[in-house]
């Protein structure tokens, strides 16, 4: 199959795209050793720098490995994805059981670790929780993640840190979803207030178990209504 010449204008990124097409197509199946540079540049009707730095973007999206003196081969028909695109395409419930993994520790991790900084922050969030419990879900939702963040960051681990800072997105936009769906705060505006208070005087108290405890009952809770029948596990 003929590759076409291109267009005058981005010319790398348009070789990337007609040599991935090729590849995820499955003209060239994996293992396959591409064509040399002269040949593809003839095909695409660029120069021969400008398939170089093409397949320099397919090598680092994992489709090909360049090989020492034997080529460029085909080593997957699919890129590897980055970690925000993982979860932007992942299953809700998915994202939600490694939160699970991730805030519990920190639960318990922030009542051995917090400060009184650590405490007050944590206190402020969950009063604009109660705040926002008057306003929309979407505030509500936001106010409610806040909560969460500021008991992550207690546990003083940069890396959890990060991490539930990935999830955020891909939380929020689910559990909006959830309460609009299920009318969560139709009879109960502060749904969940009286488990989020628990768990940061738990935090305060410096209980680590009980801390840890009350953050898998809370999310166990709430992973439940998100397999609840009529949400589909690929919902996100």
């Amino acid at each position: 199959m003929p590759l076409g010449a291109l267009r005058p204008s981005p010319l790398v990124e348009q070789a990337a795209e007609r040599l991935r097409e090729q590849i995820t197509a499955g003209h060239w199946p994996v293992g396959t050793r591409l064509p040399g540079e002269t040949t593809l540049a003839k095909e695409l009707g660029v120069g021969r720098s400008t398939v170089r730095e093409a397949l320099r973007a397919l090598a680092g999206a994992g489709l090909v490995q360049p090989r020492q003196g034997a080529g460029v081969f085909v080593t997957a028909t699919r890129p590897v994805e980055d970690w925000p695109t993982r979860l932007r395409t992942a299953a809700v419930t998915d994202v939600y059981e490694v939160r699970m993994l991730v805030e519990v520790q920190a639960a318990r991790l922030a009542a051995l670790r917090r400060t009184d900084e650590d405490v007050a922050a944590m206190r402020a969030a969950l009063a604009g929780r109660r705040a926002a419990a008057e306003g929309d879900d979407a505030g509500f939702v936001d106010a409610d993640i806040r909560v969460h963040s500021a008991l992550v960051s207690a546990a003083h681990n940069p890396v959890l840190t990060d991490l539930f800072a990935e999830f955020a997105p891909a939380l929020r936009e689910a559990l909006i979803e959830l309460l609009d769906l299920l009318r969560l705060r139709s009879d109960e505006p502060r749904h969940g207030e009286e488990s989020h208070t628990a768990l940061v005087e738990a935090v305060a108290a410096g209980d680590a178990e009980e801390a840890a405890r009350i953050a898998s009952a809370e999310l166990e809770a709430t992973l439940a209504l998100l397999l609840s029948p009529g949400r589909s596990k690929s919902e996100a």
